[in-house]
């Protein structure tokens, strides 16, 4: 049954390429008008490129200074004019102090006193640069090495001395830096303690792992650039947690134990800085402990509590203290099937499950500090949906939003206030300025006209259908071509992901629709696009249904999307293809390479073919070792499959791809070749696993031209 349908008038100016497609030179002609924002401390300010003003709570604007201010101080110190204001920070609440970028540094500007309060540089090569505010110092890797800087004046710029953490850091022992992978919700490698004085950070020993030869071409004579890969079922690397002193200069490491085949994740201080919390996990990803260590000694405390599974456990969020108490922290666990908030205190009991039902808590916003409650999102009204709520140490959640669409939050210090960023499928963009404790109505900040009602946007569908097991709902989007005909018979194209940790689908402007998916419509393609069984939000047995066997539930769901398909009548059931990317691209080529007799056309970007080849984390996580599921690798591997291709494939890939390394590709096709197929093959030479810029534009021309000459 059809959720909505969006159908705008045919009276319009079509679409380019460049309008629908990021890199295109009109894209951003075409993006709904967007309003900066920033909290400083609990007031709400508003960034333009030459102005910062003050919004009050009926959303009355009053400006607090000006680029022109701001530069006139710079130029005083010295210092590199910055060219807008946009990404200004205000570190300090109560204090008239901007944070901007100038140069290679962040410089701390007193637009009060007209003085530059502090600067925090860093090398002009450095990376991974990670402030804190308390000290007023930074954290920072150069070639793999580890640095802090110390904040200062301009009158002691030239005696700055920054330490060193480590002096050995290589391709092979990284400090600092974002490791396995960026699985398990690592997002970078430093974690300053809450007063500055301590630094925890990740060192990663690689030097055991398989090095992947990535190739520059661009070199006068290609030169070799290695990276360190470790394949699923191979050895992993090592890691360890150091705690640095930035008064004594002296590091310490954990005392966590033999690193080997375990994944340290998820680093979290107590308010105190006397412990650390570190969640470890077992190679096999099915038992994961919370651990407690001393912070000075590196010494283990305790294990607060143990997470296990029989398939896989994925802890992606670190514990967060209550900032009116000490003693309890809150957990976010899928430990009874969906992701929800658990009370705990520091002896690692659980007090509280504060949400449960059918549903996922999709991110954790932050604290009320007045009502004492949590600020999170979730899809608790909908599938397709997210809405923002708080639920109090009790368990009773409030809704904050009108209920409706995909909503982001921006929330003040204390959490009381919140600007709430949103769109659904007819509402371009709103921002408002929202009360989280129930008192007082939303101010809208911005109301966005909708860039495409210039055009002729073609008309879209979104429903729901039952996956392969006969019971779960799946969730599709169904476009029709621009002047679309009934009575006509049209090739339809499917777009596929497929994989965990994502979705294609959502309640946001048009549904989430891709550019692409537009212009194809306007090329006179049906487009149609499913989410299924292994896709995020949709709790855990949602999610595990592809375990030890990814591709083969998912193709069974995507294949119930084929049957919608051929069941309209102005589908031509002949001319069916497929294009997805990465997970999308195994997905491709598998739907071509296993069901040959109904996909025409394929489009594989980026592809898996053998989980062999895929990285240990992810891989074995979804898959186990090849060694533990031979059955299962054999089973989803596509090189035994090349010989099934009937139709037209055209493999994409990025020459120095470092995420599906290009042996997937090119064992493939050299699969192909023995097996008698023909599939065509594009690279874009430099590029790693996504095109960038202009190369996107080429991209999207090229798959286009591929289902223009052989499906249209």
């Amino acid at each position: 049954m059809a959720l909505t349908t969006i159908i705008m008038a045919q009276d319009k100016r079509p679409f380019t390429i460049d309008d629908l497609i990021p890199g295109g030179k009109t894209y951003y002609d075409n993006v709904p008008e967007y309003a900066y924002y920033a909290w400083w401390g609990d007031q709400l300010v508003k960034l333009d490129v030459e102005t910062v003003a003050t919004v009050d709570a009926k959303g009355k604007t009053k400006e607090l200074f000006s680029i022109q201010t701001i530069n006139s101080i710079l130029r005083s110190a010295n210092m590199p004019a910055v060219r807008n204001l946009l990404y200004a920070k205000f570190p300090y609440a109560g204090k008239t102090i901007v944070e901007l970028p100038s140069g290679g540094s962040q410089v701390m500007v007193d637009w009060s006193a007209k003085t530059v309060a502090a600067t925090i540089k860093t090398a002009p090569n450095a990376k991974n640069t990670d402030i804190c505010y308390e000290s007023g110092q930074a954290a920072y890797t150069v070639a793999h090495n580890l640095y802090v800087s110390r904040a200062g004046g301009q009158s002691d710029e030239a005696t700055r001395i920054d330490a060193a953490v480590s002096l050995d850091g290589s391709l092979d022992l990284v400090y600092g830096e974002s490791v396995h992978r960026n699985e398990f919700g690592i997002k970078k490698g430093t974690f300053w303690s809450p007063k500055g004085r301590l630094l925890a950070f990740y060192r990663m020993d690689q030097s055991m792992v398989t090095t992947y030869p990535q190739v520059d071409v661009s070199a006068r004579v290609a030169e070799l650039v290695p990276d360190k890969y470790p394949m699923a079922g191979m050895t992993s690397h090592k890691v360890t947690v150091g705690v640095y002193d930035t008064q004594t200069l002296r590091t310490i490491y954990l005392d966590a134990g033999d690193p080997t085949d375990r994944y340290f994740t998820n680093i979290a201080w107590s308010p105190d800085e006397k412990s650390i919390y570190m969640i470890e996990l077992n190679r096999d990803q099915n038992h994961a402990q919370l651990v407690q260590y001393d912070a000075t000694s590196g010494k283990k405390v305790a294990v607060l509590f143990d997470e296990r599974n029989g398939k896989y456990v994925e802890p992606m969020h670190p514990i967060q203290f209550l900032p009116w108490d000490d003693t309890k922290f809150i957990y976010l666990s899928r430990k009874d099937g969906y992701l929800h908030i658990y009370l705990y205190n520091t002896k690692g009991e659980q007090l509280a499950q504060l949400t449960k039902g059918e549903w996922e808590v999709i991110n954790m916003v932050g604290f009320n500090t007045k009502t004492k409650s949590i600020v999170y999102t979730s899809n608790a009204i909908h599938p397709l949906q997210q809405n923002i709520f708080s639920v109090d140490m009790r368990g009773r959640i409030t809704g904050l939003d009108n209920g409706e669409g995909w909503h982001t939050v921006q929330l003040s210090q204390s959490g009381t206030m919140m600007v709430d960023t949103y769109s659904s499928p007819t509402v371009a963009r709103n921002i408002e300025l929202t009360p989280t404790q129930g008192k007082g109505k939303p101010v809208r900040l911005l109301t966005a006209a909708e860039p495409w009602d210039r055009f002729r946007v073609p008309e879209m569908k979104v429903g729901s259908l039952k996956a392969a097991d006969g019971v779960t709902d799946v969730y599709y989007r169904l476009i029709l071509p621009t002047d679309f005909d009934p009575s006509k018979r049209y090739p339809a194209v499917i777009y596929v992901y497929g994989g965990p940790h994502a979705h294609n689908i959502d309640a946001s402007r048009h549904w989430g629709v891709r550019g692409w998916d537009i212009w194809m419509a306007q090329q006179g393609y049906v487009m149609f696009c499913l989410d299924n069984r292994g896709s995020e939000h949709r709790g855990l047995a949602f999610e595990q249904a592809t375990f030890r066997q990814l591709g083969v539930e998912e193709m069974k769901d995507q294949m119930k999307g084929v049957e919608y398909l051929k069941s309209l009548p102005y589908v031509d059931a002949d001319r069916i293809g497929v294009h997805g990317w990465s997970f999308g691209g195994f997905m491709t080529t598998s739907l071509m390479t296993t069901y040959p007799e109904t996909f025409k056309v394929g489009v594989a970007g980026g592809p898996v073919i053998d989980w062999k080849y895929y990285e240990v984390m992810y891989g074995e996580r979804y898959m186990d070792t090849p060694q533990s599921n031979p059955e299962g690798y054999a089973k989803t591997s596509l090189l035994g499959k090349a010989g099934n291709l009937k139709g037209r494939l055209l493999v994409i890939y990025g020459g120095n791809d470092n995420t599906c390394v290009p042996q997937h590709t090119l064992s493939f096709i050299r699969a192909c070749i023995d097996a008698d197929t023909y599939p065509d093959l594009f690279t874009y030479p430099g590029d790693e696993h996504n095109m960038m810029g202009t190369d996107r534009i080429h991209l999207h021309n090229k798959i286009t031209q591929y289902f223009n000459d052989y499906l249209k």
